[in-house]
């Protein structure tokens, strides 16, 4: 528990499970007030509703990324519930089996569309019409967006999921460039393997749609990671201790990267 959140208030995509909520909650035990925006709302509705039983400032709305419309819903609604918008955190993408992994081969343009409106269409949405808001405001902001190594490294039967995360590279430079003179920093975390619900299998469902597994690579840590090691690096990167800190992704993968 801390306070280097004390009255900031951080909206989390993708809020309601997952590493989205491990980031959620590590940033109300800093003292943020959180919006947890989930498609399925019924999911956030009720780990909000467990966050203010535990004493935090917790909402959930419903919210498409991939949908303009939501998004701006979703940045009024977090404004007018709380007074302002000091953080937004992209985390919400399919992934793992969500993801649907299928062969280059046989990549349909249906499939291809969705990953990539959801993984890096929405993450520009979010990230725009926050700093929109955050101008608006005239005050300061953070923006986070959650990557994932498959940004440096190929994975096998995933060239949707790879190349959105490889896109989100470059949005958070290209967005970090232009608003910085607004005093909104932009940042980019690129989680290794990580133990959730969306990636307990994920090794077998590869191999069930038919993947060869050779490119697996072991974690030097010897281990999968916790959600909760994404969100106490989120919540760092939305706090003033992060201050001279915009267009860079941390890798947080155990060492998964490193050979």
């Amino acid at each position: 528990m801390g306070d280097r959140l004390q009255d900031r208030i951080v909206i989390v995509t993708g809020g309601g499970t997952g590493i989205g909520l491990a980031i959620a909650r590590c940033c109300v035990e800093e003292g943020a007030a959180v919006m947890l925006a989930q498609r399925r709302v019924e999911l956030a509705q009720r780990e909000a509703e467990k966050l203010r039983t535990a004493g935090f400032r917790a909402q959930a709305m419903r919210c498409d990324v991939s949908c303009r419309e939501d998004v701006e819903t979703l940045i009024a609604t977090t404004v007018q519930t709380f007074g302002k918008l000091d953080a937004m955190i992209n985390n919400a993408a399919l992934t793992g089996v969500a993801a649907e992994l299928t062969p280059f081969l046989e990549e349909t343009d249906e499939h291809w569309r969705r990953i990539l409106d959801i993984n890096l269409t929405g993450a520009f949405y979010c990230t725009q019409a926050a700093a929109r808001q955050m101008i608006a405001q005239g005050t300061p902001g953070a923006i986070v967006n959650i990557s994932s190594v498959a940004q440096y490294a190929a994975q096998e039967y995933a060239a949707p999921y790879c190349a959105s995360k490889a896109g989100l590279d470059g949005l958070t430079k290209t967005a970090a460039l232009e608003l910085g003179p607004y005093r909104i920093r932009v940042n980019n975390i690129a989680p290794g393997d990580i133990f959730t619900e969306a990636s307990a299998d994920v090794k077998g469902a590869a191999a069930d749609r038919g993947a060869s597994g050779k490119f697996f690579r072991h974690t030097p840590l010897d281990r999968r990671g916790r959600p909760e090691e994404i969100g106490r690096v989120a919540a760092f990167l939305v706090s003033e201790e992060a201050g001279f800190v915009t267009g860079a992704t941390w890798l947080v993968d155990g060492g998964f990267l490193s050979y």
